[in-house]
């Protein structure tokens, strides 16, 4: 019965983060598909009334969206992968392994 529930405990668990993940890869779908259409419709519009590409391009406005969205995005990709995305105790683990190999070879 003991072993149901725990079976139960991690299917839970598990549904939970594919949840928590498939949240994510929307939210970064949506991100650059209505990006890229307020970018390409901002430059278009600018284009027809006379800007060169780079100017309008090179605009500040043309990245306002995808800047702030973007950190947005940052703080939900934190949120869902955790603060140790980058230095985990796997990258811990491989780096030491890692310099401690090295050291070993210059040792022999």
């Amino acid at each position: 019965m003991e072993k149901n529930i725990i079976e139960q405990d991690r299917y839970q668990n598990a549904r939970k983060r594919v949840k928590e993940l498939k949240g994510f890869y929307w939210h970064l779908f949506w991100y650059v598909a209505v990006n890229l259409f307020i970018s390409i419709s901002k430059i278009l519009s600018d284009l027809s009334d006379g800007e060169s590409f780079n100017e309008s391009f090179f605009e500040f406005g043309t990245f306002t969206v995808w800047i702030f969205w973007g950190i947005g995005l940052l703080s939900h990709g934190l949120g869902v992968f955790g603060k140790n995305f980058v230095f985990s105790k796997d990258w811990e683990s491989r780096k030491i392994k890692k310099y401690m190999d090295r050291d070993k070879q210059n040792w022999n």
